[in-house]
């Protein structure tokens, strides 16, 4: 089953129309575990797990929430083990910090009949949870390679960074390479920056010390943009490149808006999608609705026609 995101609302209303509110519904303690605000999209990630929650507890009050945030997978580990253990969670959403080693601690939550829903990065096993959320990362890759065989039909060279190692990175890079690999672009380099903007930084830094020709950088993902595009100022190389990130930041829609050469284009992975997850987690315990399965939310390019349409000035991120 693959629920598509127009009908997220529908399902919501429909649902809460037949419980008639909380009293028809049992009560539930749902715990929420995802990684601490380390960049700019797990601060918009943050933002919206604690707006959602606090619109959730106020409608609904027999929905009880615990919210953990981590800044290693180590950390997440040990918060989901005292969800289990002190606060007898009946459900659990995830977002993994990384999946192979969250894969152990979540398959063993399911193993003992908690509902669990995994966001974004997908455990390294199969069928674990019973309900996924995530945006489309294969289709985030073949966009950005789309883009890139668009601007460079004679092909070229071009340099990739990497997010965490994680199930939605390999399969973000598979797609990438999958369309530039047909339209003779060539990637002279390909390293993990980690979604970290210092990390970004770093590793720009050594591959402008290893190459006097990049064309263009795939950095795929905004925080790494930033951190890519201040080594390229660093190096006095603005005029050689141009850089596609990826996920929406506020700032990166706002220069595509306005025309800039280095930054022509974006790719929409909203951290909003926390916020779809936990709602529809929740609505497994106020209606019979069927929730389980996958939802996926469709990556979009932002150019500087449709960017007015993704600029939030408000955004956290």
């Amino acid at each position: 089953m693959q629920l598509k995101p127009i009908m997220k609302p529908v399902i919501l209303a429909a649902g809460l129309a037949a419980t008639g509110g909380i009293a028809a519904a049992q009560e539930a303690t749902i715990g929420v575990s995802i990684p601490a605000a380390t960049h700019g999209w797990a601060g918009g990630l943050n933002f919206h797990a604690q707006q959602t929650i606090n619109e959730l507890s106020e409608r609904h009050p027999g929905l009880n929430f615990v919210l953990a945030t981590a800044s290693d997978p180590a950390t997440q580990a040990n918060d989901i083990e005292d969800m289990v253990a002190t606060r007898n969670i009946d459900a659990l959403v995830v977002l993994p910090f990384e999946s192979e080693p969250l894969t152990g601690p979540v398959s063993g939550v399911a193993d003992q009949g908690i509902w669990v829903t995994v966001v974004d990065r997908g455990l390294s096993q199969p069928n674990i949870e019973d309900l996924y959320v995530a945006g489309d990362n294969p289709g985030f890759g073949r966009v950005s390679g789309e883009f890139f065989c668009e601007q460079m039909p004679e092909g070229g060279q071009i340099v990739v960074l990497r997010g965490i190692p994680t199930t939605i990175d390999n399969e973000r890079v598979e797609g990438f390479q999958e369309v530039t690999g047909a339209c003779n672009i060539e990637i002279i380099g390909m390293e993990h920056g980690n979604w970290n903007r210092d990390d970004a930084f770093t590793v720009m830094q050594d591959f402008l010390s290893r190459h006097s020709q990049i064309d263009a950088v795939w950095a795929s993902d905004d925080d790494m943009a930033v951190g890519v595009l201040e080594a390229i100022a660093q190096a006095g190389r603005e005029d050689e490149m141009w850089v596609l990130g990826g996920a929406g930041m506020k700032e990166m829609i706002e220069r595509v808006r306005d025309g800039d050469e280095m930054i022509r284009a974006n790719v929409t992975y909203p951290p909003s999608m926390i916020s779809t997850a936990i709602e529809l987690t929740a609505l497994n315990f106020l209606s019979n609705a069927p929730v389980s399965g996958e939802f996926i939310i469709g990556s979009v390019l932002v150019t500087q026609d449709n960017a007015e349409q993704f600029y939030y000035p408000d955004s956290p991120f």
